[in-house]
Order: C-alpha cells, then structure tokens, then sequence
C-alpha cells in the first residue's frame, strides 16, 4: 500500500534527498502516519527514522533546507531536531532497547527498522512509511496497524506485559489513545495494564499530569477516567476521587455515587470549555465529599462544609502531583471553594444582595463559576433538570441586572484610603479600614449605590460615628 499523498509536504523530498546524500534509509514513523490514515487534520509532529545517525540525517537536512535551520541535538538520546515552516521534525537513529526493573529510561543499542518498529508503544504508532526514492510512500505495517486502525483497536507490538513493564508511561498513553480516538483497549492488553498498574511508581509525576491532562482535554474524559478506575491506575494517581465511589445506606437513606456524579460533571464541562483548569475544578469540586460524609437521623446524608475541605485537598493534591503551585492552582481551589454559592442562591428567592456578593466573591470567575454549577446538573429526572436550569437562567439575568447597576465585577471602591486620611486628617490606621468595609458592605447589602456621592456621605458618617473629625 502507497501513501505518497501524506508526504506531499517539500521537507518530505528533502529528508530523502539527505538520506540518499548519506546513503541512509529514513522513514516517517508513528503518530504523523497514524493521524494522517484516521484523517485527524493536520499533524505538525513529525517523527524520521534514520537507520544511521539521527543526529547526521538531522544536520545534513539543515544544510539543504533554504533557510539553513538551527539543529537542536540531544546526545544523551541521540535524537536532533529542527524547525520547518509550521512542522517539528524529530530525528532519531533506529535502535533496539533493553530495559532496567527500576527505570524507565531503557539501554539502547543501533537497530534496524523492525527492532525501532518492537519497541514502539502500539500497534497503531508503529506504522512507517519509507523516504526511500525507490519505494517512496510505501507502508511497512508488520503488526497489522492498519486493522486495528479500522478496528479501533489499542494493542501493543510485543507481549504487553513485556512492553508495560519496560515502559510503564505506556499504560496512561494507552488510556489516553483509547480516550482521545475514541477507542478500545484490546483485552489482554488491559489485564496487563491491571497487572502492572504498581510499575507507575517509577513514573515521575510530571510525566503522569502530561498525560491526565491530554485525557481531560479529550472529548469525553469520563472514558479515560473509567478506564483508570477500572485498571486501578487512579488508585495510585488521585486516591482522593477512587474515595468517593461507592453508595452507603442506612435506615433506607441513601446518597449518590459522587464518583460517577463527578464523572458526569466533568464530562458535561467539557461540552463548554476547553479550559483545562475549569476541567479540573470539575474533576476536584466534590472531592470535600469523602471526608465530610456524616448521617444525621434527622435529615439522613450530609457533607457539611465539603466546599472548604475540598479547597484544601486542592492543594496537597497538586503539591503531590507536582502540578504548578501558582494562580492555576488558586484558580481551581477558589472554583472547588464556591461551587455550591450559586446552586444555593438559585433555590432561594433571587435578592439583590446575594447576587452582589456571589459577584464580588467570584470576581472575574463569575461565568466560569456559573458552567460548572450548570454541569454539576446530572439529575435523571426531567422536570427536576429542567427546573434546575431555569433556577440558574434567573440568576444569570439577576447578575446582569445588577452589574449593570452597581458595576460589581472588577469592584473599585469609591473611596480611596488616601481620601479618608486626607478628609480626616489621619494617618494610617485602623479607622480607615472600618469605614472602608462598612462602604463595601452597604453597597453589597443594596443600602447604597456604588457611586461616589453615597459613598462620601456614609464616609463622614461612620468617620463621625468612629470620633473623627474634619477639616
């Protein structure tokens, strides 16, 4: 089978070109092959194999590229690569690998094609296609990649307890490829994957993210997450999610499985965003449930506080995970902190005030905050849907109402503090403090508009009411 169409590109012609100067064979090899055949849009990734030296190929490619482009060599993996108009060209020798129980960086020797073909993850990646003049574009598929292609199908080349073990990375790139194409993971594969799933300890952390991420950016995460779950790779990950499985009971009372729920809300999320951190608030919001589950006689199942519990495991989890530390993380802790203000505005009589406030907490969060509490509607039931939305359409167009009147979002107090001391004659102190809060609280109540006039006379107020004079 000829594919010369996938390599109409001219850094195609010129990779060849290079490698007969060199008197090297060279493929394109994995994921541009893949995605090309799946019809999955442009692949700007290009991954060559030279059986040679990567290295050489790389830099004999610059020298006959027109504008000359910087080689970036890694020795440590004999790989190099360059720049080309929008493409990434990745240059690697062919190799074989042996691996150690304890790492995951394996010991590589030179190769030919079928010994870089072994060691490829799946079935799917290792499709190459041949640079040679003489068979330009033909496919070399020795495990039947094509099939499983069509067959949607997630198989490794080797035994895949052997391909596991080597590489245990390949169990969450597994997850991810079946999330992210929409397939399925072939079953002895996923027995293997079980029964690897404590080799991801060797894994660093960074790695693990780099592939979480890619699985909540997919269309549907809750696939990814179901699998994780299943093979037991998120007990190892996010214990703090496998903690809400489960339905307790007692005297007839029973709550939600929140482990599913949050599957759903995340899933329901990423109909609307592809924010990633919005995702992950989706992913976290109920994580407060599992340490704050208590049964009161009274009113059965409650998670009193969960919202502010699960704010603070934000941050452990991220810590262990060595996710980023910084306005991300708050980002999500702030979401994870507030996601039950505006469901529970929504089942009140809609006021004024309640909206100002929930506005000013949020800050510039506020429609983020309102999809997720949009997502977090997973209800079965029609009607109780229904009328969940509408709740939330009153609150959007109460905040509308509201911002348009009080300008709440950004908030800018009217009164400086230098104004106080100025009017007061006073220097820093306590006093400028109070009377600012006691502005920003009349204005979120509704007993003053936020304008300047308003603000100055309950200013002279409460400075009189504090023992202040002016002058």
């Amino acid at each position: 089978m000829n594919y010369k169409k996938a390599l109409q590109h001219n850094i195609f012609n010129i990779i060849s070109q290079s490698a007969k100067e060199l008197a090297v064979d060279s493929y394109v090899i994995g994921g541009y092959v893949r995605d090309y055949i799946l019809n999955r849009g442009e692949h700007k990734d290009i991954d060559v194999v030279a059986i040679g030296s990567g290295i050489e190929l790389a830099t004999q490619v610059a020298k006959n590229l027109p504008n000359h482009p910087k080689v970036q060599i890694f020795k440590t993996y004999g790989t190099a690569m360059l720049r080309h108009e929008e493409m990434e060209v990745e240059f690697v020798g062919a190799r074989k690998e042996s691996y150690n129980e304890n790492s995951r960086n394996p010991v590589v020797e030179n190769g030919t094609l079928e010994d870089d073909q072994n060691r490829r993850d799946f079935t799917i990646n290792a499709l190459a296609l041949s640079l040679s003049e003489e068979n330009f574009g033909e496919l070399l598929d020795p495990f039947n990649g094509i099939e499983d292609l069509e067959n949607k199908i997630i198989r490794t080349p080797l035994d895949p307890d052997i391909t596991y073990s080597d590489d245990p990375l390949r169990m969450l790139r597994a997850i991810r490829f079946a999330t992210q194409l929409d397939f399925w993971i072939e079953e002895k594969s996923l027995e293997s994957i079980k029964n690897n799933n404590h080799r991801l300890e060797i894994i660093t952390k960074e790695r693990i993210v780099v592939e979480l991420n890619k699985i909540m950016l997919s269309t549907k995460p809750s696939k990814g997450f179901l699998l994780l779950e299943k093979t037991g790779l998120l007990d190892h990950i996010l214990p703090e999610l496998i903690a809400l499985k489960g339905i307790d009971e007692i005297e007839g009372q029973r709550h939600k499985d929140n482990f599913y729920h949050t599957l759903e809300v995340v899933d329901n999320i990423s109909q609307h965003t592809d924010n990633l951190w919005l995702r992950w608030a989706a992913l976290l919001h109920d994580i407060g449930k599992a340490p704050t589950k208590r049964f009161d006689k009274k009113i059965g199942w409650t998670f009193h506080g969960h919202e502010f519990k699960g704010s603070k495991m934000v941050y452990h989890l991220f810590k262990r995970l060595k996710m980023p530390l910084n306005d991300k993380m708050k980002y999500v802790q702030k979401l994870v902190m507030m996601s039950s203000r505006p469901i529970v505005i929504s089942q009140d009589t809609v006021t004024d005030s309640a909206v100002r406030r929930l506005m000013f907490d949020a800050g510039e969060d506020i429609d983020d905050l309102m999809t997720l509490c949009e997502a977090d509607i997973t209800t079965k039931n029609p009607k109780r849907y229904a009328k969940y939305h509408q709740n939330f359409q009153v609150v959007r167009q109460k905040m509308e109402e509201v911002e348009e009147r009080d300008h709440i979002r950004n908030f800018q107090p009217p009164i400086t503090g230098e104004l106080i001391m100025e009017t007061f004659s006073i220097k820093p102190s306590r006093e400028i403090g109070i009377i600012k809060e006691t502005i920003k609280e009349a204005i979120l109540e509704g007993d003053i508009p936020n304008e300047y006039e308003a603000a100055y006379e309950l200013m002279l107020k409460e400075g009189k009411r504090l023992g202040l004079t002016t002058h």
